[in-house]
């Protein structure tokens, strides 16, 4: 359950909707399998396994979609229609035409779409409506857009935008790379990757490598600029930076993880437990890391 990435959207603060009225609304759209002809299917589920497609703890909320995808690949459909499309040449004398080709290529994907394997996948959402916070596990904006999506389905108005501040995170990562060292609470760790912003795009990454030294400030001054930076915050949470504002590689250090321990049995007590600490941490960090940003960005 621990977030591993994290896409950070702006709501009202506070978000003027009550649980029951988002569980409602969630209800719209429950988890159902792909039908035989269906290539996707996404749906809402219960983030704990229970019966409530909203858990909350200490006034934080949590939400799941679910996602179910046939795999057909486009080469077996084409070699399957290939074998058709030779049989119905036999037959008819000469080769079918795009026309045909085209009703062969349909056909022959719905005689295999009910025998596709599929595959699911389950994001998670955490929404704080007091201090109007939504954030989706998700490794991309795009992959987030598919919760998000299925929300504006659901909901009659979700006022969100994508979180925005006054320095972008390339010229604060700039800036603490120069003068080696990270704002308040947070230390500079050891994987960056520096891109340059001519046509080629050469990059230069270090994984692992001690940031210190001639390298950085010589390839600043070449004219490269940070599009990625790991960053450990309060020694507690370690995570890497992008150009993008995007939080990914999200890591609760083992400090965090043993305290979530000792607060929970284990089972359902534990979820509850990891979760109220998560959102808690989550809570200090964020803001943090938007005042090292130089503040959140609020347009009219």
């Amino acid at each position: 359950m621990w977030f591993k990435n994290l896409q950070l959207y702006r709501l009202p603060s506070p978000w003027k909707i009550d649980l029951e009225k988002l569980e409602s609304a969630l209800a719209k759209r429950p988890f159902q399998r792909c039908g035989s002809q269906d290539m996707a299917s996404r749906g809402f589920v219960s983030p704990n396994g229970t019966d409530v497609l909203v858990f909350s703890s200490n006034q934080q909320w949590l939400i799941a979609l679910r996602s179910e995808q046939r795999l057909l690949p486009s080469s077996v459909v084409k070699e399957v229609s290939q074998d058709r499309a030779e049989e119905i040449e036999a037959q008819q004398g000469y080769k079918p035409g795009r026309k045909q080709m085209k009703e062969i290529k349909e056909a022959v994907t719905q005689e295999l779409m009910p025998r596709a394997f599929t595959r699911r996948r389950t994001s998670f959402c955490w929404i704080d409506p007091q201090a109007g916070w939504l954030v989706v596990d998700a490794a991309s904006a795009n992959k987030a857009d598919e919760m998000l999506e299925t929300l504006r389905d659901v909901l009659d108005e979700l006022p969100l935008r994508l979180l925005d501040t006054e320095r972008s995170p390339v010229s604060c990562m700039t800036d603490w790379l120069a003068a080696g060292e990270a704002p308040a609470n947070f230390t500079i760790d050891r994987d960056c990757e520096l891109r340059a912003v001519t046509d080629e795009k050469a990059a230069v990454r270090y994984v692992r490598h001690p940031l210190e030294g001639k390298e950085i400030p010589e390839h600043l001054a070449a004219g490269k600029v940070p599009t990625r930076l790991a960053l450990t915050f309060d020694d507690r949470i370690g995570f890497v930076l992008t150009e993008k504002l995007e939080i990914k590689r999200l890591d609760f250090l083992d400090i965090v993880q043993d305290e979530a321990e000792k607060n929970a049995a284990g089972g359902d007590e534990q979820f509850e437990a990891d979760f109220v600490l998560m959102t808690s941490e989550l809570a200090r960090f964020i803001p943090e890391l938007v005042g090292a940003l130089g503040g959140e960005r609020v347009t009219a």
